[in-house]
């Protein structure tokens, strides 16, 4: 937090209610007047729209929504989930230059250093940006629909 409140970025600091006192304290106790805590955010549209870098889990859902959005984001994978399939979202998007990943292991010791790192770096925030956005499928819902017509309809005929 010492990192954060000497820097000259705003954090938004999405915590989940469970540990927004605990995060509340540690940036009172940094005196970080640049970090804005809540357990949770409504308009994540106003959110996303006001941040120029994200950090993030790696969820399919939450993996869907920043490529088409197109934000550079950093990844940091849970590990608390089945087949550490968040790991494998992660990966598949730096692989393509369209996130930075950290590992949760490594989260307490590199994420801060790599992300105001990256903050400053505007070529990089870019290049994550565009390579995101050729990762989206704007129109998966249909995509999807479209298969389960197909494979009923198959099964129909057989």
């Amino acid at each position: 937090m010492p990192k954060i409140a000497n820097s000259k970025v705003q954090l938004i600091w999405q915590t989940g209610k469970h540990y927004k006192t605990q995060a509340e304290k540690a940036v009172k106790a940094a005196g970080a007047t640049n970090v804005y805590v809540t357990d949770f955010i409504s308009r994540m549209d106003m959110a996303y729209s006001a941040a120029n870098l994200l950090i993030s889990r790696a969820g399919a859902s939450t993996i869907s929504e920043l490529c088409l959005i197109g934000k550079a984001t950093i990844l940091v994978p849970s590990p608390n989930v089945a087949e550490d399939h968040q790991t494998k979202n992660a990966q598949a998007l730096e692989k393509n230059g369209a996130a930075v990943m950290v590992c949760d292991t490594d989260a307490k010791d590199q994420l801060i250093d790599k992300a105001l790192m990256l903050i400053e770096d505007t070529e990089a925030l870019k290049e994550l940006e565009k390579n995101a956005k050729t990762m989206a499928l704007p129109h998966s819902a249909k995509l999807i629909a479209d298969e389960v017509i197909k494979t009923a309809t198959q099964k129909q005929s057989i």
